[in-house]
């Protein structure tokens, strides 16, 4: 090995929560964690090459991550762009989220 070659990356002190396989609730935990505005990035990777058979828990997940403008990479480019950026560790960074209060107090008729 020709250490003159050989690469060193840092590592970025990320805080990890470990949650279970979609399968078995993960979307749902992530979903939460979204709701609750405690996800500030979400770095998702599927196999485009196979069903999922949790599809739909999927796109739910994705549709949150949208609701709540979190910045969302699902595969590894957009994920460099996303982790590269000035703004990752930007602590005082707040997105600009929608405000849904008409959508909830509409009148269902």
């Amino acid at each position: 090995l020709n250490h003159s070659t050989s690469h060193h990356y840092e590592q970025p002190a990320l805080d990890i929560t470990r949650l279970k396989s979609g399968p078995l609730g993960g979307d749902q935990q992530l979903g939460a964690l979204i709701a609750d505005e405690r996800i500030s990035a979400l770095i998702f990777f599927w196999d485009p090459m196979s069903a999922q058979p949790h599809d739909v828990d999927v796109k739910a997940l994705l549709r949150l991550a949208t609701l709540y403008n979190v910045p969302t990479a699902v595969n590894r480019s957009t994920a460099d762009f996303l982790i590269s950026s000035p703004l990752f560790e930007e602590e005082d960074y707040t997105p600009v989220v929608k405000d849904y209060t008409d959508y909830i107090q509409r009148s269902l008729k």
